[in-house]
């Protein structure tokens, strides 16, 4: 992996920005902007005056889930992370176990057939794995219960030791959230949009930035395993597809505000990942939606994407690669390394890292591999 880094434990943060100190919100965290291998600290409400007039951010609408729910294998207890649902109305699930400090840990696999016993009176039973050898999250399905009825009346957000304590459903909801028609949601919070705030999102739009949003239903990434994501559900709207193309285009109109076209920055690997697979080779995007299994690595570069807000990975996370994608090897290596020197926090509540293009937008950067 590229950035073979150590994360000191006291750089996770443990309680969301807001909470804090008094008068803070969710925009009391540091923005670390990447211009190549140029690094330079902000305050992320500064954000505005780093973009400018014609850009424009890819957003996920996605609601996130309160996907946690106890159970019982017999007299043990467990916890059943729940994931995305199939098209067969199976849902692929991960079983942990309680880890008697509010949270929970990885869980030795359970063989097909095991019944976990859920709240209300509903039965999961253990299907087959995802993936062939692997046994970390399963096909199952569930039994006298409705699971997303169950979500509401039983559930809790997925978290994880490094977090301080249990934080309301609103805590993981993003200012773009959208409910889904059918109920669907994200696992975990499509995280790096969490700290836009309303007002944050007004002066962007005054200054000229626009949102196109996509959606896509983020799946379990626990925190043990750093596996390449798993097939997901993803959307790409008809008017955020020609919003994508006229930036990337110039823009109708946007001209005499830019004398350009704008940058596509995808807030979040989850925008990447949902833009990048409604775009043709040809690199323009139409509406899609359905699963996507694309993983955006370097090899495969990326066709629409300019820049890219996220959080800060774990150095085994297969996000950076997409970062790499975006951003090239020695951009992503020198921030990581300005980030631990700068101490910088880390997971869903942490502190955001802003990749910028050197290259004017639009510049190739599919390593050789467009087609």
């Amino acid at each position: 992996m590229t950035v073979s880094v150590r994360v000191p434990g006291e750089l996770s943060a443990r309680v969301p920005a807001e909470q804090r100190g008094p008068g803070l919100g969710r925009d009391a965290v540091r923005l670390l902007v990447s211009r190549g291998t140029e690094v330079t600290h902000h305050a992320f409400r500064e954000l505005p005056g780093l973009l400018r007039a014609g850009d424009l951010l890819v957003v996920n609408t996605s609601p996130t889930l309160a996907a946690a729910v106890d159970g019982r294998i017999g007299p043990a207890r467990v916890v059943v992370h729940f994931s995305v649902r199939g098209d067969d109305g199976r849902w692929a699930v991960e079983l942990r176990e309680p880890d008697g400090r509010g949270t929970t840990r990885a869980r030795a696999g359970s063989p097909a057939g095991t019944e976990v016993a859920l709240p209300g009176g509903g039965r999961l039973r253990l299907a087959e794995p995802l993936s062939a050898g692997a046994e970390r999250l399963w096909w199952a399905r569930v039994a006298g219960a409705d699971v997303r009825e169950m979500l509401r009346e039983h559930g809790r957000p997925i978290r994880y030791s490094y977090t301080e304590r249990d934080q309301p459903l609103s805590a993981y909801q993003t200012v773009f959230t959208l409910p889904s028609p059918d109920g669907s949601g994200s696992a975990e919070m499509p995280s790096a949009a969490r700290p836009f705030t309303a007002r944050l999102v007004t002066e962007l739009v005054s200054r000229g930035v626009q949102f196109a949003p996509v959606t896509l239903h983020t799946g379990v990434s626990s925190a043990e395993a750093h596996d390449p994501p798993y097939p997901e559900r993803f959307a790409v709207p008809e008017a955020s597809a020609r919003l994508i193309n006229a930036a990337r285009a110039g823009g109708t109109g946007r001209e005499g505000l830019t004398g350009k076209g704008g940058r596509v920055i995808a807030v979040g690997t989850t925008a990447v990942r949902a833009v990048e697979s409604a775009a043709g080779p040809d690199g323009v995007v139409r509406a899609a939606e359905g699963w996507t299994d694309l993983v955006v690595t370097p090899g495969r570069g990326v066709r629409v994407v300019d820049g890219l807000l996220t959080g800060l990975h774990e150095p085994e996370a297969s996000h950076l690669l997409m970062l790499e994608a975006v951003a090239g090897r020695a951009a992503v290596g020198r921030a990581y390394e300005e980030a631990l020197r700068g101490l910088y926090l880390w997971h869903e509540f942490g502190d955001v890292h802003l990749l910028l293009p050197e290259e004017s937008p639009h510049t190739e950067r599919c390593g050789g591999n467009c087609g």
